[in-house]
């Protein structure tokens, strides 16, 4: 397969709006995937509506998700991308799954910025499910090393948040 036909078949996969491809040909694999568009902000008048805060502490593990939407993107051999180790840091996980906000409305400050000193309790992210918005509370004191996901960016069950130096 060569690079004009490749191009024409991403350019037919964003023309059918197909999200994921994946063709094997001989010995050349080729798999395509597209990044969905961005959700829309959380409407400001929700926020009042929010249940009780969640706090989720996990254990360090696995590696931090691809931030924001993508172009098109062939993947022609294996990753061989390695997991960015977390030595001596607590890792803040979702406890569901959502979008992740850094702020409580569009065009506020984010409730922490790396290098910030948090506390227990002290709310770092919105993660908005079903409507919902949850407050993602930090359960350690310490300071904000990293923030592992973008804002509007879908989030999974367990996936890392923020890394935070413990005090």
């Amino acid at each position: 397969m060569n690079q004009k036909e490749l191009k024409e078949l991403i350019e037919f996969l964003i023309e059918k709006d197909i999200a994921e491809f994946e063709l094997e040909r001989g010995d050349v694999k080729v798999k395509i995937k597209r990044a969905a568009e961005p959700p829309p902000a959380p409407d400001s008048r929700y926020i009042a509506m929010q249940p009780a805060p969640v706090v989720f502490s996990g254990a360090v593990s696995g590696a931090p998700a691809a931030a924001g939407p993508m172009p098109a993107r062939m993947d022609l051999a294996p990753s061989s991308a390695a997991p960015e180790p977390h030595e001596g840091l607590h890792i803040v996980k979702s406890p569901i799954v959502g979008t992740f906000y850094e702020s409580p409305s569009p065009g506020s400050p984010p409730f922490v910025k790396v290098g910030d000193t948090l506390e227990v309790g002290q709310v770092l992210c919105i993660v908005e499910a079903m409507k919902l918005m949850n407050e993602i509370e930090c359960d350690v004191a310490g300071e904000l090393v990293k923030k592992l996901v973008a804002n509007g960016q879908p989030i999974e069950y367990g996936q890392e948040l923020f890394a935070v130096r413990p005090k």
